[in-house]
């Protein structure tokens, strides 16, 4: 019997490779997730009664946020070092970028992102109007009075936590258990879109949880899928903070009907573009582009 060395994968996600979670083990993680949620919460209690409510606000979900996806990832990485001497595994992240190029396929999907966000904006005007304590709840976190405090919370926090989660390990785990892949993409999107636990996010999460499931299927990149993350939310952060946006409640508000419905038309068919361009990518694996890695014993 010989010993291998590990998987190779830029340290912090070779730690989850051999853990290749089904269907069931979703709600497990899912489970975890909202311990997590639970013990993170009383953790930043004592901030709330040191500092009172509204001096503590902007710390606390900065604290608590992070600290939710502690059991998740204790969970996953035990189940995957338990598995690694025996069972087969998948990178988290592979660059299967030809025959687009790597620099070619970051700016497309930085493109997809931004018009899917614009192409859905209409879906998103049906849903009925958000209520008071969540849209105080939003516009907390990306408001300019704490920036470098939001910045860091919504556009690298979550771009890398969620995406271990719901593309890195949820999708990864379907697709490596032979689910076929489109149910696979809709599966973790949705997913995606649970634990955002309002509908006002949910819809958008659902459908950008798709797009970045594609493009993690055909590349097999959690870096792909982290920097279109981090483009949503950071383009929703600067728009925020921008004059003409604070008091509109409707884009269209700010363009007019005639321009709001051609950036729609022109920003839906870019994405078609974008799509058929990562079509070009050929599969290696019918059930993803992720790089398969061997067990750590092996005879």
């Amino acid at each position: 019997m010989e010993k291998r060395k590990g998987p190779r994968n830029y340290g912090f996600y070779e730690k989850f490779s051999y853990y290749v979670p089904g269907v069931a083990d979703m709600f497990i993680l899912l489970a975890w997730l909202l311990l997590g949620t639970l013990l993170s919460g009383l953790l930043v209690i004592p901030f709330v009664a040191l500092l009172g409510h509204e001096a503590s606000s902007q710390y606390t979900t900065f604290i608590s946020y992070p600290l939710m996806f502690i059991p998740p990832m204790i969970y996953a990485s035990v189940k995957s070092r338990n598995s690694s001497m025996v069972a087969k595994g998948l990178k988290l992240d592979s660059s299967h970028f030809s025959p687009l190029g790597g620099v070619l396929c970051a700016l497309l999907v930085m493109l997809g992102t931004l018009a899917l966000g614009m192409a859905s904006d209409p879906l998103a005007n049906l849903l009925p109007e958000m209520p008071k304590w969540l849209e105080d709840t939003l516009k907390g976190l990306t408001s300019n009075d704490n920036l470098l405090l939001n910045f860091l919370l919504v556009s690298l926090f979550a771009p890398f936590f969620e995406e271990w989660l719901c593309r890195g390990i949820v999708l990864r785990g379907l697709l490596g258990n032979h689910i076929k892949p489109v149910w696979a993409i809709v599966i973790s999107a949705a997913f995606f879109a649970f634990i955002h636990l309002n509908p006002w996010q949910a819809l958008p999460a659902f459908l950008l949880g798709c797009l970045f499931g594609y493009v993690y299927y055909k590349t097999g990149s959690l870096q792909l899928t982290m920097l279109m993350h981090f483009t949503n939310n950071t383009f929703a952060l600067v728009m925020a903070n921008l004059d003409a946006f604070k008091d509109a409640d409707k884009l269209s508000d700010v363009t007019g009907p005639q321009a709001y419905w051609i950036l729609v038309a022109a920003s839906a068919l870019l994405l078609v573009l974008v799509v058929r361009a990562f079509r070009r990518i050929p599969m290696e694996r019918p059930e993803g582009n992720m790089d398969p890695v061997k067990p750590l014993f092996e005879e």
